[in-house]
């Protein structure tokens, strides 16, 4: 590219000054032997006054006198009628430029100049003309490589930025570069380049997300096919194919919230629920890992509560808050249900070391674990609860009691009287 606009602002400057400069050539030319021929005429008119007066006062005229009183330098020739001519310098040889003029007394006064005078005259100025030329050309290369490069460095580096776009780097460059149409390219090319690092998050944490909210769900299928590859009741191998078939079901719900929070998290499916029946599922999903570990799940508070959310998202922040409790916790986890004001609260709290102080701020931001974990299961959980209008608290932190509110529907008793319209 920079070859190129070289070569064109070349071009463009030849053109112009072959164009201007031989128009200028000519022109000087003919002003040049226009004033030629205007000064012999001017001598040769001034020399037949001086012989006229001459003629008229009888005095003698002489090339010396002649050439002493008019200081001509040119060849001139004097005919005057009785007399023999009277010539002044040396008659140049080869083309001429003649002048003559007639005087009162009858003189005939020729002026004549060699044609080698105009021809060097001519000469200077084409040199001059060429130097200016000259001097012209460097200019437009001087100009058109600077020109050049700063066209060029910047599509350059624009084309490096789109290089490193696809190579996976999508960090934007915020260079500008004081061309509007290059700046133009440039901001396309950063907020494409914000755009692909925004999806490439979303992909990454979509990834994250799937891989840790999946593993419960998948362990907990595992331990059930394996109960059933181990026995050979029917009525258990019944009964544990039952509950697999719902933690299948769960399976395809936590894939589908997934997939619905990586497109839009602000989309929501929340609807009227039975609050028991998450938690009592959850309790029965759980109770085969904390009995192999030795310890207990238990459930108090209240019961019959209707609450407003999205069942399988709800099943997902107790079932993180539930196995945050089995890593990290100790001891009995307790479930409890209680109601504050228009709002169903469920509180999960277990008699563990509780939450580290540096951590109790920062526990639900991502990557923020106070053991070797992931630090992605509370940020997941939080972003479930607020999808369907909720929120996902720390009440406490010795000993730790996690708290997830949902707005509360409250049960219409049977025998309470129809409104009055």
């Amino acid at each position: 590219m920079r070859r190129r606009l070289i070569n064109s602002t070349l071009a463009v400057v030849l053109v112009v000054i072959a164009v201007f400069g031989v128009s200028l050539v000519i022109v000087e030319t003919r002003t040049i032997s226009s004033s030629a021929e205007q000064s012999v005429e001017s001598e040769a008119v001034h020399l037949a006054s001086i012989v006229d007066r001459k003629m008229i006062d009888g005095e003698p005229i002489s090339p010396d006198i002649l050439a002493q009183e008019t200081g001509i330098r040119k060849y001139a020739r004097i005919v005057i009628p009785g007399q023999p001519p009277v010539e002044v310098g040396r008659k140049p040889r080869g083309g001429v430029t003649k002048g003559e003029a007639r005087g009162e007394e009858g003189a005939v006064v020729t002026v004549e100049e060699s044609r080698s005078v105009i021809t060097d005259e001519v000469g200077r100025s084409l040199l001059i003309i060429g130097g200016v030329a000259l001097l012209a050309i460097v200019a437009a290369v001087v100009l058109a490589v600077r020109q050049a490069n700063r066209l060029g460095s910047p599509l350059t580096d624009l084309a490096e930025t789109a290089e490193r776009l696809g190579s996976g780097d999508p960090r934007p460059r915020h260079r500008r570069y004081g061309v509007p149409e290059l700046d133009r390219v440039a901001d396309v090319l950063d907020a494409s380049a914000e755009r692909i690092a925004r999806m490439l998050t979303a992909e990454r944490r979509l990834a994250a997300d799937a891989s840790h909210q999946l593993r419960t769900p998948l362990t907990a299928l595992s331990m059930r096919l394996e109960e059933i590859s181990a026995t050979d009741d029917p009525q258990t191998v019944k009964e544990e194919a039952s509950v697999a078939l719902t933690q299948v079901e769960r399976l395809t719900d936590v894939v589908e919230r997934l997939l619905t929070n990586s497109r839009d998290p602000r989309t929501g499916s929340a609807i009227v629920f039975d609050l028991d029946e998450v938690v009592k599922q959850q309790i029965e999903e759980w109770r085969p890992a904390y009995r192999s570990a030795g310890r207990a799940v238990v459930r108090s508070g209240r019961q019959g509560m209707r609450a407003v959310g999205t069942p399988g998202a709800v099943a997902q922040v107790l079932a993180a808050l539930i196995e945050n409790s089995l890593m990290h916790g100790g001891g009995t986890v307790a479930i409890r249900t209680r109601v504050t004001g228009n709002q169903a609260v469920i509180e999960v709290t277990d008699e563990g070391p509780g939450v580290p102080a540096d951590l109790g701020a920062r526990i639900f931001e991502r990557t923020i674990s106070g053991r070797n974990s992931t630090g992605i299961g509370l940020a997941v959980a939080r972003d479930l609860a607020e999808a369907d209008g909720g929120r996902l608290e720390l009440l406490q932190q010795h000993p730790p009691v996690f708290a997830l509110f949902l707005s509360r529907v409250a049960r219409k008793r049977k025998d309470q009287p129809p409104p009055v319209r």
